[in-house]
């Protein structure tokens, strides 16, 4: 428990490749170590002609459609930053600079395991500043039609979503866990991105799904999953959106203490919801643990 009170960032940098899901963009990407308190910055190595840092922030978030995509005062956007931001929040690594030469973080194989897997390899080091956490106060809900969002106080980080679609491949599914590092490994990390066949015909006609494949999307047609190894789970859909939204949450900064339930709700509601934590500081408080451990020590 006192590791988890101070900051950490990675022991050496992580290097990994792959195409972007929907640029289709070929990218190479390290992660490497940052100081204590420099949050998660993403810097764009193939733009040279203007400021090409992008930190990680509410604020940053410039676009929601089918992932999540921050960008900077000079123009310069990040896409498809969740699945590595979840891995990264569950890892316990708060500082890190993710060094990129392309548009798009690489999709790997639709789930957050690659990453997990990557960093584990890169090993953590403890910094001497401590952890601040986001203690949930009061309940902070979005609501848009049948989409919801929620933050309220519990005692660790929780997670709830339910999603319901008409393919009886789907259909209405529900998970509620408790969340920590290990549970995160255990019953998320693996789960893989989703979507249905006619909409990714749709979604290459407007530009976007260029590097979607079966290698790193589940992909459903009627009601039949036409991926040749099946599902890794028979709920890995709603366990994806709760990947998803552990990443989107963590443009906030910090890990949280609160429980977040979430029903129907996508990348654009979890951004509503991460902006009205921004916007009600009398909900939350930040809660840090390391002096009372290291006075015990």
């Amino acid at each position: 428990m006192a590791a988890d009170a101070f900051q950490h960032t990675l022991r050496g940098p992580a290097l990994f490749a792959g195409v972007g899901v929907h640029t289709g963009a070929y990218t190479r990407v390290a992660v490497r170590p940052a100081v204590a308190d420099t949050g998660i910055l993403f810097i764009r190595t193939d733009v040279t002609d203007r400021d090409n840092r992008v930190l990680v922030a509410p604020e940053t978030v410039c676009k929601t459609q089918l992932g999540t995509v921050i960008g900077n005062a000079a123009g310069v956007t990040v896409a498809t930053i969740e699945h590595l931001m979840a891995a990264l929040v569950m890892l316990g690594i708060d500082n890190a600079t993710v060094e990129l030469d392309g548009p798009e973080m690489p999709i790997m194989d639709g789930s957050s395991l690659p990453f997990i897997t990557i960093l584990d390899r890169a090993g953590l080091r403890m910094q001497d500043a401590p952890r601040r956490f986001i203690e949930i106060l009061e309940t902070i809900e979005v609501v848009d039609g049948d989409k919801r969002a929620a933050l309220r106080p519990a005692e660790g980080f929780e997670v709830a979503f339910e999603i319901s679609f008409p393919s009886s491949v789907i259909g209405r599914q529900r998970v509620d866990l408790a969340m920590d590092g290990q549970a995160f490994r255990d019953e998320l990390a693996d789960c893989r991105t989703f979507g249905f066949l006619h909409e990714v015909e749709h979604l290459r006609s407007l530009g976007l799904a260029r590097g979607g494949s079966l290698e790193n999307c589940v992909v459903i047609e009627g009601d039949r999953v036409l991926n040749p190894e099946g599902l890794r789970r028979p709920d890995e859909f709603v366990r994806h959106k709760a990947l998803d939204a552990i990443g989107d949450l963590y443009v906030l900064g910090a890990p949280i203490l609160g429980r977040f339930e979430a029903e129907l709700a996508g990348h654009a509601i979890n951004n509503l919801l991460v902006r009205a934590v921004a916007a009600s500081p009398q909900a939350w408080r930040y809660r840090t643990f390391a002096e009372p451990l290291r006075q015990a020590v």
